[in-house]
């Protein structure tokens, strides 16, 4: 098992910054990649951002040159900076993790922790 903890989330202004953090502990050798994900009211969550072990990332559209994600293994934490915030940007996010054993893919979420961008 896998627990995730998110924190960082909060109410910022259009075209400001949040750093949201997400710590791993348990069986994190388990791990493959982490990510997050966003969830906004009356829609699907969608990936925003995810990094592998081997530190390869890659994007949603939507926010590309303007979020990052990164990991610090000695903490197992993975980070995501959010720059030039948007009203559209506001969601719970969530923190994921995932790991395969053989063809099964085994998924762990944080609680979500909650971004608010006002115009």
């Amino acid at each position: 098992q896998v627990q995730l903890v998110e924190s960082g989330g909060g109410l910022v202004q259009v075209g400001g910054s949040l750093r949201l953090s997400c710590a791993a502990s348990g069986s994190i050798f388990s791990i493959n990649a982490m990510a997050w994900y966003r969830q906004a009211p009356g829609k699907q969550r969608e990936l925003v951002a995810a990094i592998t072990s081997g530190a390869s990332t890659n994007y949603a559209d939507s926010v590309k040159g303007r979020f990052t994600i990164s990991r610090e293994d000695a903490k197992n934490t993975v980070y995501l900076q959010m720059n030039s915030l948007k009203p559209e940007d506001t969601a719970i996010y969530y923190c994921n993790a995932y790991g395969w054993v053989g063809v099964r893919r085994y998924d762990y979420w944080g609680q979500g922790t909650q971004v608010t961008v006002s115009s």
